[in-house]
């Protein structure tokens, strides 16, 4: 069991509350003008412009709009990283908030914004309390985390190496807000948390013809057809009911009109999966299953793998630190047990993948919804309590007291 908390943590929360008015500030300037993937001009200017009064050191990103900034505590000590990331969906916001967002086609519907507002008031508290902090605090302000690998970026351009000297950090920490959890609550739990998430393209090639006399041709459309159903097959056969894995074929397109026979069939999917042996095994399988099935109605396959996000693992010490530092600044109430991962993904795998550490999800439901049928992140719909913020300041501002106690 890891070890109470230091008793000085029983006053984040408030602190946290009173830093709450600049925080909303914030997540709304943020809200109103969303960026999407790895340029954003706009929101590291938002964020330069709020530690711009702090003791830190900032280092802009050169390949991408990322901002990495260093606290040092008063005395030598370990790095501890947080984590807030910055962009935003490629949605049109339907919420009807007086703060939405005035960009069309764009908007923080993932909770991003609340993201990087809570990092950055969780800076301004840390260093209110700069005596308390036996090492120093590296804040990773992330753009690209939508499927442009933002954290990879970073890590490529020295993120890690940003403290010089001190080294690499000893651990890392990220929060993302959830609008299907109760608002205030924490959850967490060791191991993988996250999926890993691939996609697969497949193009069937066959021969064109007429409608009319499917037998002059290799109609490509049954075979990619076929494809679909022997995919799902091979994923209930070939794996392990105890094992977790989702296969979906999400996108299929061929023909022009009713009375051609195309060349050619496309489909699109994706694959997610919670352990790095089933990933591996997979890709394999895929890949006989598409180019078997295609044989199988004379035609040929075209199987191209990319990988998405690793798997996001938590280190068992750092999420059981992040429950029990949960339940010291908000209570133990507030803290509830994740029982199983989820398969969606995040690239701040990439992180975890080189320092132990661990991600937990920060409830967000406002309290006039069930967070069973609230619109949830990704919706162009979804709502987020901003009284959850000053939750997650306190559990990020006690991360690092902890860390570096």
């Amino acid at each position: 069991m890891p070890e109470n908390p230091d008793r000085r943590l029983a006053g984040l929360t408030e602190a946290a509350r009173s830093l709450q008015p600049r925080t909303v500030a914030l997540r709304r300037r943020l809200h109103r003008h969303p960026e999407l993937g790895l340029e954003l001009p706009l929101t590291r200017s938002a964020v330069l412009d709020e530690l711009a009064d702090l003791p830190v050191k900032v280092h802009p990103g050169q390949s991408c709009s990322s901002v990495v900034a260093v606290l040092d505590g008063d005395r030598p000590g370990p790095t501890v990283l947080l984590r807030g990331d910055m962009d935003a969906l490629p949605l049109t916001e339907q919420t009807g908030l007086p703060y939405a967002s005035r960009i069309e086609g764009a908007m923080h519907a993932c909770g991003h914004d609340t993201h990087t507002a809570m990092l950055a008031s969780a800076a301004r508290l840390l260093a209110e309390r700069r005596a308390e902090l036996a090492g120093r605090v590296l804040l990773m302000f992330q753009p690209g985390e939508e499927g442009q690998h933002g954290a990879r970026y970073m890590i490529e351009e020295g993120l890690l190496d940003a403290t010089g000297p001190a080294g690499t950090p000893s651990s890392a920490y990220a929060l993302h807000i959830s609008a299907t959890i109760p608002a205030g609550s924490v959850q967490t739990r060791p191991g993988p948390i996250m999926a890993a998430a691939d996609v697969l393209r497949v193009t069937v090639l066959g021969r064109g013809g007429h409608a009319s006399a499917p037998h002059d041709a290799l109609d490509p459309v049954p075979a990619a057809a076929a494809m679909v159903g022997a995919l799902q097959t091979m994923l209930t056969r070939r794996v392990t009911a105890l094992e977790p894995a989702v296969l979906t074929v999400a996108q299929i397109r061929a023909g022009t009109t009713s009375n051609i026979i195309p060349e050619s069939a496309f489909l699109e999917a994706t694959l997610r999966t919670l352990s790095e042996r089933t990933r591996v095994f997979l890709h394999e399988q895929v890949r006989l299953v598409c180019q078997h099935t295609a044989a199988a109605y004379g035609c040929t396959a075209s199987v191209q793998l990319e990988p998405g996000y690793p798997i996001v693992v938590n280190d068992p010490d750092a999420a059981a630190r992040v429950d029990t530092l949960a339940g010291a600044v908000l209570g133990p109430g507030r803290v509830c047990p994740m029982a199983s991962p989820i398969l969606g993904s995040e690239d701040f795998a990439y992180v975890l993948n080189k320092v132990p550490g661990a991600l937990a999800f920060l409830g967000g439901c406002p309290p006039h919804l069930d967070p069973e049928s609230a619109p949830p992140n990704h919706s162009n719909r979804v709502l987020f309590d901003e009284s959850a913020m000053a939750d997650g300041v306190a559990v990020y501002a006690a991360i690092a007291l902890d860390a570096l106690r």
